[in-house]
């Protein structure tokens, strides 16, 4: 479990700190204040995600332990954006999946939004 903890820390600031960078270099290189630093990360975690998660396990695949590096330590501090839709892609080869898929993007970014507006209020209450 510690080795489990400590490839994803590592995957973690790598990918976080990537993506601070990539995101910075590219709001800095377009004017105007669309997040596209953000989107591009966040599409950018997508295709890597999908890429890592469909690697081969077995006859010289990736080993469990460099999994867990890439997708959830890696992609997951790269953003979390790519583990969201790479779950929205396993719910969808379910018999309900496109039901179950809908929910959970509809449900996520509805209830996500709700969370940032009140934690905002909260904090404007006090002040």
């Amino acid at each position: 479990m510690i080795k489990d903890v400590l490839l994803v820390g590592v995957g973690s600031f790598v990918g976080g700190s990537l993506r601070m960078l990539i995101s910075k270099y590219v709001q800095l290189a377009i004017a105007g204040s669309f997040p596209l630093g953000t989107m591009v990360v966040n599409v950018l975690g997508c295709f890597l995600i999908g890429i890592f998660s469909s690697l081969p396990n077995s006859n010289g695949g990736v080993s469990p332990a460099a999994r867990l590096l890439l997708t959830t330590g890696f992609c997951g501090g790269f953003t979390t954006f790519s583990t969201f839709m790479n779950e929205n892609a396993t719910l969808l080869k379910g018999g309900d999946g496109f039901m179950l898929s809908s929910l959970y993007i509809i449900a996520s970014l509805a209830f996500g939004f709700i969370a940032l507006l009140a934690g905002r209020h909260l904090v404007m209450s006090f002040q």
